[in-house]
């Protein structure tokens, strides 16, 4: 079949499954997808896909509805937000709060001016009552979403005025308010003269949402293919209206199907942003259509989330909880052929516990160089230098044949994108290592210290996440070749139970997610501590998935939790963080996750991207909602 053949057909597909989305659902005054006018309606991909229980709009309740379509980045709202890129108007946002957070000398409270005249879609307007009841209500109710980490904070929540809120802390913590500081997500405040009429919170579904964003929901399929938002006539009334007039009168969050599919919607223009994409979609949409580009106008493309995929390991597993076994699977890597094998090259490698992504090279990678260079590794049997800062450019020389004029030349832009150093292959030294740990290769195979065979499952999510599944299939050949009993463990539609539940050995994942805009480690660090670790077999709170106990990170964490926000002493921490990542080596950093959101121009102009970085794409987001008022229609 040609390709205009293929592409006719695949219309034709997209056009029935297009009617096929404006069947009315039961109980539901609905408008038909297909008769928004296209010219006032931005199509965008929800990454979550099909919802199984679409009708399931309570946030605040763990019960399998959705939040990425659309309610999180468009009817949620919450104190303030840190944009992963440069923001608005600087990176920090004032949302819902006036102000930023105020504490007392020994942060055991925190006060909250809030702005006034904002209002619920349904005309109520928004005040402390709301705020005092999101964190009471959650406290009282144990299991919902934010229930443990108020209840572990929280001594007593009061509002003096309609407009100010009092926390009272057990216990000091200078980052209280990230809590409720949106990155991606956040604690978002709930409408009390809603919920104050509910008997239990955790059971209702909040169907229809009252919004507090700029959008209110109009209409969604019962079936969870897709969700219509309408820009709500008093959107001045809103925090976002501060910025001016959303574009879009409607938003459609839909679930476009595999990768393939998604790639024919936008040659067709019914998708104007993709979520993720294969790097191979990308560079086809690249390639064939004018209209379609990523963060990058060329090559990497991708846009370089503060997120750090690596091999996690589960520290409660006897196999690894000796650190120099965790480094002989380390020095067993070839980073390039991962990068080759995931992302076709297309990645941005880290050696370090922090994404390359945002301020943290020229906070974190590029100081620290020298220390990287300089760091030492016992095998046992000698001292090594393990660090290679060429790595990166390394990568690079292996795609000038393929990517030619596309790649930067210019030193810096390369690091940026490509990334910086990564430690050399040794086999050697992880010979060395696994010997001083008791380990013995008995024939072409490594037996344990136990004398049992050194097995290792590498749990990938399969075909919903093609890069990182590609990632952990070239490490386990990787392992093998070296007489590691390795296999791979795909868990497609199991990842998060499973990695929640501590049951796997590793798994290409990310525990590390920061803020991106900035250098402060706590929006995951915080929750490296060990008061958070669950008992082997119970799942585990975020974000500590390799469950890492440490008396050090303690000691580091509780320092940060003792500074303000903006203190350049959270940055010395920060650093201290990375330098007993290196020695500890609990996960091993392979690279930022990069996503390959493709924005298409057909119907709407004014996307974010590197060269005008004032947010970040990835429409899952909570902080995609700034895009919305950058947007103009063709």
């Amino acid at each position: 079949m040609t390709l205009h053949r293929s592409v006719a057909a695949a219309c034709t597909a997209i056009t029935a499954a297009w009617l096929a989305l404006a069947a009315p659902a039961p109980a539901q005054a609905q408008t038909a997808f297909s008769d928004l006018p296209r010219k006032e309606t931005l199509i965008l991909e929800n990454p979550e896909g099909t919802i199984k229980n679409a009708g399931w709009f309570n946030i605040w309740a763990i019960s399998g509805g959705s939040q990425s379509n659309g309610l999180q980045q468009v009817a949620m709202d919450t104190f303030w937000y840190i944009d992963p890129e440069k923001g608005l108007d600087g990176v920090w946002d004032n949302s819902l709060a006036a102000d930023k957070p105020a504490y007392n000398a020994d942060f055991t409270e925190m006060t909250v001016k809030l702005r006034k005249g904002i209002y619920w879609s349904d005309g109520v307007e928004f005040t402390a009552a709301d705020v005092v009841h999101t964190v009471e209500s959650q406290i009282k109710n144990p299991g919902m979403r934010w229930s443990a980490v108020f209840g572990l904070n929280v001594a007593s929540v009061s509002a003096p005025d309609p407009y100010t809120v009092v926390f009272k802390l057990k216990k000091p913590n200078s980052r209280f308010h990230a809590l409720f500081t949106v990155r991606w997500n956040a604690a978002w405040i709930m409408p009390k003269h809603v919920f104050e009429k509910v008997a239990d919170p955790r059971q209702f579904d909040f169907n229809k949402p009252v919004s507090l964003g700029a959008y209110v929901l109009k209409s969604y399929d019962p079936d969870g293919k897709w969700y219509v938002w309408q820009l709500r006539d008093d959107w001045q009334r809103t925090t976002l209206g501060r910025f001016g007039k959303p574009g879009p009168k409607y938003l459609a969050y839909v679930d476009p199907g595999p990768p393939d599919k998604r790639v024919i919607a936008q040659l067709n223009h019914q998708l104007d942003v993709i979520h993720d994409v294969a790097p191979e979609g990308m560079f086809t949409l690249a390639k064939q259509s004018k209209s379609s580009h990523g963060w990058f106008k060329s090559f990497p493309y991708g846009h370089p989330d503060p997120t750090l995929p690596a091999v996690i390991f589960n520290l409660q597993n006897e196999t690894f909880k000796n650190r120099d076994v965790r480094w002989a699977l380390a020095l067993l890597i070839d980073i390039k052929a991962v990068s080759m094998a995931s992302y076709r090259g297309a990645a941005t490698i880290s050696a370090i516990g922090v994404p390359p992504t945002g301020t943290h090279p020229e906070i974190y990678h590029g100081p620290l160089q020298d220390w990287l260079k300089a760091f030492e590794l016992d095998t046992g049997k000698r001292k090594i230098r393990p660090y290679d800062p060429t790595i990166g450019q390394q990568i690079a020389a292996m795609l000038k044949p393929s990517m030619g004029d596309q790649l930067p030349t210019d030193p810096d832009k390369l690091a940026t994108s490509i990334g910086m150093g990564w430690w050399k292959t040794n086999p050697e030294a992880a010979k060395e290592l696994l010997e001083k740990a008791g380990f013995k290769r008995v024939g072409d195979a490594w037996m344990t210290a136990d004398g049992k065979p050194f097995t290792v499952r590498v749990m990938v999510e399969g075909e919903a996440r093609p890069v990182m599944t590609r990632a952990g299939a070239m490490i386990v050949q990787q392992w093998r070749q070296f007489g590691i009993d390795a296999k791979v463990d795909t868990a497609q539609g199991t990842m998060l139970t499973r990695r929640a539940g501590g049951d796997f050995d590793t798994v290409i994942s990310w525990s590390v997610e920061t803020w991106g805009g900035h250098a402060d480690l706590s929006y995951f660090l915080d929750s490296w501590h060990s008061q958070f670790v669950a008992p082997a077999g119970q799942p585990q709170p975020l974000r500590n998935w390799q469950r890492w106990s440490s008396p050090e990170l303690d000691k580091i964490v509780e320092q940060v939790r003792g500074v303000g926000f903006d203190d350049p002493k959270g940055i010395e921490l920060g650093r201290e963080y990375v330098k007993l990542a290196v020695r500890e080596m609990p996960i091993i950093p392979l690279m930022s996750y990069n996503v390959f959101t493709v924005m298409d121009d057909t119907y709407w102009t004014g996307w974010p991207s590197s060269d005008n970085p004032y947010t970040n794409p990835v429409p899952n987001w909570g902080n995609s909602r700034y895009m919305l008022v950058k947007l103009k229609p063709r």
